[in-house]
């Protein structure tokens, strides 16, 4: 035995230790882990399967179903804060945001109201695009309405674009 100890090197010695401290972590952290995993899943499928027996499946009442739609808008109050979300992402993707124009618009005896957002941008192609995935991904009340694109020449990398959104929003 010490022979093949001899043999191994100083690197060899070294890789043996970090193998058999492996081992004991594996040992000591990751089963134990693994099997309070595999409790705390049978847990949840049990607590699932009994909720199911006892309440049956969600059932909602026309008023409910419609509460529950208007509930998914955000607040009107919380524009500021999509604003902020919306020049983030830009900032994010390296899109430049010229001077843009917000507009309220709430209809009498409606529920949303709309903030009509105009966007001019300056970016390449796939930053423009990555912006709008990103922010209908982000925000889910927002809608893209329209979309205009400009190019000084063909050979110019820089689009100057032009967004049309809706943030749709609860209205008190």
């Amino acid at each position: 035995m010490r022979w093949y100890i001899a043999r191994l090197g100083n690197i060899g010695k070294f890789g043996v230790g970090l193998f058999v401290l492996a081992l004991i972590l594996l040992f000591a952290a990751v089963v134990p882990q693994r099997e309070a995993l595999q409790q705390l899943i049978t847990k949840v499928e049990t607590m699932q399967r009994l909720q199911t027996d006892v309440a049956g499946p969600l059932k909602l009442d026309d008023n409910q179903a419609l509460q529950a739609f208007y509930d998914f808008f955000p607040r009107s109050d919380s524009s500021p804060y999509w604003v902020s979300e919306l020049d983030k992402i830009a900032k994010q993707r390296g899109v430049e945001l010229s001077s843009s124009d917000y507009r309220l618009v709430a209809e009498q005896n409606s529920k949303l109201a709309r903030y009509e957002i105009q966007l001019p941008l300056q970016g390449s192609y796939p930053q423009i695009r990555g912006f709008i995935a990103d922010a209908l991904r982000a925000i889910p009340a927002l809608a893209l309405i329209d979309i205009t694109f400009k190019r000084e020449a063909i050979q110019a990398g820089r689009l100057d674009v032009r967004l049309g959104m809706h943030l749709y929003l609860k209205v008190d």
